[in-house]
């Protein structure tokens, strides 16, 4: 069939090009390759193979490079920085150094690219990484050097600075082939992403390099003492050559034969040069236990405080240990110093080990804290350490410590330290006896409020906030005055609902911190300031992050006339319980104060001496300068004794630590006296001496000392049990007559306290 197509049976059969005509067909009938055949036909298979080769080993690993360098995410340095725990730098009020919150992850202080000398960079790259400069985030020789380490059993490994800080910037060390190849790809992107400035910067601060100094602006510190621009070529020798095993810091050999290495590929490097090297001496790092002092702790209560301040001034928890912050408190050295002393000592030689005490200094011109002393911050039990409770910062009865919150109440009203009430003892008030501490604690039935304070008289104050004053408006002039309420997010209790807050009893529970601010602001003539730990605080780049205001308001009228003169009132009345409570102020200063006890509620398996006990003792007092909270109780209601199981009261040992802690802080300090103000309420007199009763005794001890009573209902639960001060037995040397109206009765042997 013309011009159809052919069938391909029909094609001649044509030999393809090379065959051989003369060779003869193998066993399959297929003709044999010739040499030349065969030549070509292996290096094809060798081609296909090395383009295999190429493309699994280099074409496949480009593409996935390039997928995972678009896919991972470059930790930015400023994020991981903010991430970073950072110890928190304390200064005192006067710049000197507290010490320093240390995060559990270590200490850190994280520093600019400025902050951070050419000499430790360089020691850095040197050591670790003298391609940093050139390379990409990782190096081909050193991955060389690496893998065939692993391979025959040898150390070292080719991790780039880059890499090393992408390791601790993701904390992820994980020995696998995924963390390895997405750590080159974050490297390599981290590379082209950011300035070799940053990334040596970024890697020199979160390094470890003992002694447990991350990054080394702590490290400077821990082991020089000295900030890290300061820092000469051998001190950055030896502080990069340990990077490599910060674990063995402390061991001479090693600590030398890294600073070799360091040196001497500095010196490789030309970053310093031969002559340098020869002269360089080995840079003995400050004493371990000295290192561990510079970054102490501060006091653990004062910074729990502060931690609670900051939280209030979004600063929260989450922050404090990220920004690098330094904290300038307002706790005077002396001051605190002064406070431990004066409360160890007050418990040195006590019989009774249930006893605990705390004490708190405010500054009434500032509002801000000087010296708190909580109690032990360590305290064993069983046998093991644990955490102690802060007792400057937990409730209880205040007792007759209360009561110049009573006569606020009154003064608001417009009556004042000349009206008078009946002082006599065991009077009943709706069917419920009330007593006074003893004869010296009772007045007349025409006691005035002045003396009635003086005396610490019960049936008074009772009487004034019942059918007077009424709770609510004491329990105001407690809160205007500076005590933190529970409702308002503080730990006092104040309880309206009988009353027992006429004398610090029942339900009514204030914090010592409450009580030294509350008192600050009598000091301050009625100007009530926020207290406050904090003055300053600022980050890593010195920026102010937080400062405290010491602005004032009129605390207990809006007329700030009137509220200094109801402060002035208070100030007069509590400056005769000084002397009369046997205890002194320093020379040349005046003081006002008022003590506080509670009585111990007796149970079932006690012995007999418990039904006598008290359980919480105060002195509360100031100066112009300086407002002071002394507590000594035990924890709940536990019957409290001094020698002898005598029971102990606030002039007992409250009392003294009170008068021990203004003798040591106020030495050396301009004498003061209190602002004069008229009366409220009656006529102007000047107010009662602060010395209407010296004694020859001027501490009081177990034996010579009484204190608070309870109201003699025989109503000793259910809150409400109320005390107040009781006598001491040491027979004054003389007494002044207080100035009031009526002339008080003659003291006998038992006096308020």
């Amino acid at each position: 069939m013309s011009g159809g197509p052919e069938l391909m049976t029909h094609h001649a059969y044509e030999e393809p090009a090379g065959y051989d005509d003369d060779l003869e067909p193998d066993g399959d009938g297929k003709p044999e390759l010739s040499p030349e055949q065969r030549k070509k036909r292996r290096w094809k298979i060798v081609r296909r193979v090395a383009y295999s080769c190429v493309g699994l080993f280099f074409v496949l690993p480009a593409i996935a490079f390039v997928i995972t360098y678009f896919l991972v995410d470059v930790p930015s340095p400023t994020e991981v920085a903010q991430n970073q725990s950072q110890a928190v730098t304390y200064l005192y009020a006067d710049g000197s150094p507290m010490g320093k919150d240390v995060p559990r992850g270590g200490n850190r202080v994280l520093l600019t690219p400025e902050q951070i000398p050419d000499v430790m960079k360089h020691a850095a790259i040197a050591t670790e990484d003298d391609s940093f400069e050139t390379n990409s985030g990782f190096d081909i020789g050193g991955l060389l050097r690496a893998v065939y380490n692993q391979a025959t059993g040898g150390t070292g490994g080719g991790s780039t600075i880059s890499q090393q800080y992408i390791k601790k910037a993701t904390d992820n060390d994980a020995p696998t082939l995924t963390r390895k190849w997405t750590e080159l790809a974050k490297s390599f992107k981290m590379n082209q992403t950011y300035e070799k400035k940053d990334i040596i910067t970024a890697y020199l601060n979160i390094i470890y390099f003992g002694r447990g100094a991350y990054g080394v602006g702590a490290a400077s510190q821990a082991f020089f003492h000295k900030d890290a621009k300061d820092l000469s070529f051998s001190e950055a020798a030896l502080l990069a050559g340990l990077i490599q095993q910060p674990g063995r810091s402390e061991n001479p050999k090693v600590a030398n034969d890294r600073w070799n290495t360091a040196l001497d590929r500095m010196v490789k490097n030309n970053y310093i040069t031969a002559a340098d090297r020869a002269k360089a001496q080995f840079p003995t790092p400050i004493p371990l236990e000295d290192s561990k002092q510079e970054a102490g702790a501060p006091p653990a209560f004062v910074v729990q405080q502060v931690k609670d301040e900051l939280a209030a001034h979004d600063i929260p928890e989450d922050r404090y240990y990220s920004g690098g912050f330094q904290v300038q408190t307002t706790i005077d050295p002396k001051a605190q110093q002064a406070a431990e002393k004066a409360a160890t000592e007050a418990l040195e030689n006590q019989v009774d080990d249930n006893l605990l005490d705390a004490l708190v200094a405010v500054d009434p011109k500032t509002g801000g804290v000087l010296a708190y002393y909580g109690g032990k911050p360590i305290v064993q039990v069983n046998g093991q350490d644990q955490a102690g409770r802060d007792w400057a910062d937990t409730p209880q009865n205040p007792g007759s410590s209360m009561k110049p919150f009573d006569l606020t109440a009154l003064l608001k009203k417009g009556q004042g330290l000349d009206k008078t009430y009946d002082g006599s003892n065991n009077r009943t008030f709706d069917g419920r006896v009330v007593r006074n501490a003893g004869p010296g604690s009772s007045c007349s039935q025409q006691c005035t409020v002045a003396e009635a304070m003086m005396r610490s008289a019960n049936t008074v104050f009772y009487d004034m906030v019942l059918n007077d004053t009424k709770q609510g408006p004491v329990k105001e002039a407690a809160k205007e005055a500076g005590v933190k309420v529970k409702e308002d997010g503080g730990q006092s209790i104040i309880s309206t609902k009988d009353n027992n807050i006429s004398l610090g009893g029942g339900e009514t529970q204030i914090t010592p911190v409450d009580m030294a601010s509350a008192y600050a602001t009598f000091a301050a003539n009625g100007e009530q300031r926020q207290r406050h730990f904090v003055a300053k605080v600022t980050n890593s780049q010195n920026e102010v992050a937080y400062e405290a205001s010491t602005d004032s308001k009129a605390a207990f009228d809006s007329d700030s006339d009137k509220s200094r003169q109801i402060a002035g009132n208070v100030t007069e009345s509590l400056t005769s319980v000084i002397g009369f409570s046997h205890l002194k102020c320093p020379n040349g200063h005046e003081c006002a104060g008022k003590t506080g006890t509670q009585q111990h509620t007796k149970v079932a398996g006690e012995p007999s001496w418990a039904a006598n006990a008290n359980s919480q003792t105060w002195m509360v007092g100031y100066t112009p300068s300086v407002s002071v909270a002394a507590w000594v109780g035990g924890d709940g209601n536990k019957p409290l004794h001094g020698k002898g199981n005598s029971p102990i009261y606030g002039s007992t040992i409250a009392g003294p630590m009170w008068q021990k802690f203004l003798s040591l802080y106020l030495t050396g300090k301009p004498g003061e006296k209190f602002d004069k103000v008229d009366r409220i309420g009656g006529e102007v007199a000047p107010p009662p001496s602060s010395e209407v009763v010296t004694t020859t005794d001027s501490t009081p001890t177990d034996e010579n000392t009484g204190d608070d009573g309870n109201p003699g209902d025989g109503d000793h639960h259910g809150g409400g049990h109320q005390s107040d001060e009781s006598s001491p037995t040491t027979t004054p040397k003389h007494t002044k007559t207080p100035t009031s109206k009526e002339t008080p009765p003659s003291k006998t042997d038992e006096q308020e306290n």
